[in-house]
């Protein structure tokens, strides 16, 4: 809900005449403007609107739904941290400072204005400041928190949200930095809706936290470039030395071992191809493993199975670290755009203190729980991903030898319900010719492998993504391993 110069997520919470003690109640009802306060933190314009109806209210103190200007955020809100908007104005101006405070407050006598002389309805229109609210994935959501309490971080541009699946006792997550803020007594969902990429627009303030980054491939490369352009200490290390010298250049320090760059810093990142390297990089030789002590930090974004990364989580948490998988959905551009998905699970707090780090690298993260959860989505992810680009060649050279043009076909395709960014990016790749690697296609079959297995598991059928496994073993045969995954193009017309 903050932004740059606002204090509502600050390092250290700044204290304010509100926050000295529980606030009086007051009568309000649906529709009322509002200050509402979140924990310590300053209060935020708001209305009191109608819930979704899937949207169970919390036990217990009487509270209600709050929908904030300025931002997407909404939240439950208890009556005693709530104030009449008109009869607070002047007070709460004189206590807050900041430009996006000012643009929610800008909102509010925007939509009083457009509500002079009618009916106010109760929504919050969309204008310059404020945008559309619980649009989208948000009214899927099912909270059932004592108290839910999403604020909004400086970085306006990212999608938060936090999933919780298991029971949780009593906690409070406090981020390092302008993060998002997260205080809930049980297990709850929030979410925070954004634009588009922090990369671009450049507005986080970074942890003061010494950053690890290990694994310097398509994906890390552009992870750890948007780490440092958003003002991170970054420390580096690469089984290839030579590809850490452009980062050195770009204020990176150079780790000589994984063990050295753990030791030395307090959150390290590691994205590396596959399970075995995965398991080399923590547990071989001058290894992650050696340089864990206590409250050291590892966070595993590798794209690996469920049991991989268990067995990673408990090797680094037998030696007093902490462990999160954060493995990420994306191609080389989305990482170098600093767009990516992130789907993280494990050490909750950790995630938090990640906050700034996966604001510079993606433009979304979801949290889901306990450890091995972000493994098997990430793989189903893929795994339908990769199904669809078999069938989009499959497509493409149907349409060849049947005499049909393959060009008027994607022409088709994007005016339809299949139309998007991915469908377009492929088919292009393919009719000129250029697979230059944005994915390796080696990587795409190494988790749609990765997913049969997890559905044999289980005894699910996976009848889709095993045919087209074996289209990517095919394409593999004919060396296509290190080009683009469009390539498994290729597979067909051999």
């Amino acid at each position: 809900m903050g932004g740059a110069g606002a204090p509502w997520c600050s390092r250290r919470p700044v204290r304010r005449p509100w926050s000295g003690g529980k606030m009086a109640a007051v009568s309000l009802r649906l529709g009322d403007l509002v200050w509402g306060k979140l924990g310590r933190y300053p209060p935020w314009p708001g209305k009191i609107v109608n819930p979704p109806k899937d949207l169970k209210k919390p036990r217990g103190k009487k509270c209600f739904f709050v929908k904030f200007f300025g931002t997407e955020d909404h939240a439950w809100i208890k009556v005693e941290q709530l104030k009449p908007y008109h009869a607070h104005k002047e007070e709460m101006i004189k206590i807050n400072k900041g430009k996006r405070f000012q643009q929610a407050v800008d909102a509010v006598e925007e939509f009083l204005r457009r509500a002079k002389g009618k009916d106010q309805d109760l929504t919050i229109p969309e204008s310059s400041t404020v945008k559309g609210v619980m649009a989208g994935p948000m009214a899927a959501f099912k909270w059932q928190p004592t108290v839910s309490e999403p604020v909004k971080d400086a970085d306006p541009h990212f999608h938060h949200f936090l999933l919780s699946q298991t029971e949780k006792p009593a906690v409070c997550y406090q981020a390092i930095t302008k993060k998002l803020k997260i205080c809930e007594e049980e297990t709850g969902s929030t979410s925070i809706q954004a634009a588009d990429s922090t990369a671009v627009n450049g507005s986080i303030t970074p942890t003061d936290k010494k950053i690890g980054f290990l694994g310097l491939g398509l994906m890390g490369s552009g992870i750890v470039s948007n780490l440092l352009k958003m003002g991170h200490t970054v420390t580096v290390w690469n089984r290839t030395a030579e590809k850490c010298d452009l980062f050195i250049q770009e204020g990176a320090r150079l780790g000589r071992t994984p063990a050295e760059v753990v030791s030395t810093c307090d959150i390290t990142f590691a994205c590396v191809s596959d399970p075995k390297a995965a398991k080399d990089l923590v547990l071989g030789p001058s290894g992650v493993l050696q340089g864990i002590r206590p409250g050291k930090c590892y966070v595993d974004m590798s794209t690996v199975d469920a049991d991989t990364v268990t067995e990673l989580a408990q090797v680094i948490v037998s030696r007093g670290g902490r462990f999160l998988e954060a493995p990420v959905s994306g191609n080389q551009q989305l990482s170098n755009d600093g767009m990516l998905v992130i789907l993280a699970a494990g050490d909750r707090g950790l995630y938090e203190d990640c906050s700034s780090c996966f604001q510079a690298m993606g433009k979304t993260s979801f949290f889901l729980g306990e450890v091995g959860n972000a493994a098997k989505m990430m793989l189903i992810v893929n795994m339908v991903q990769g199904s669809f680009m078999a069938t989009i060649a499959e497509g493409l050279t149907l349409a060849q030898v049947t005499g049909q043009s393959q060009q008027t076909l994607l022409d088709i395709l994007n005016q339809g319900q299949l139309a998007s960014i991915f469908l377009d990016q492929k088919c292009q790749n393919i009719l000129q010719g250029n697979f230059k690697p944005d994915f390796y296609l080696k990587y795409i079959q190494k988790d749609l492998r990765l997913a049969i297995a997890l559905g044999d598991a289980v005894n699910h059928p996976t009848p889709m993504a095993a045919a087209a496994n074996e289209v990517y073993k095919r394409a593999k045969a004919l060396d296509q391993s290190d080009n683009d995954m469009s390539a498994v193009y290729r597979a067909y017309i051999h």
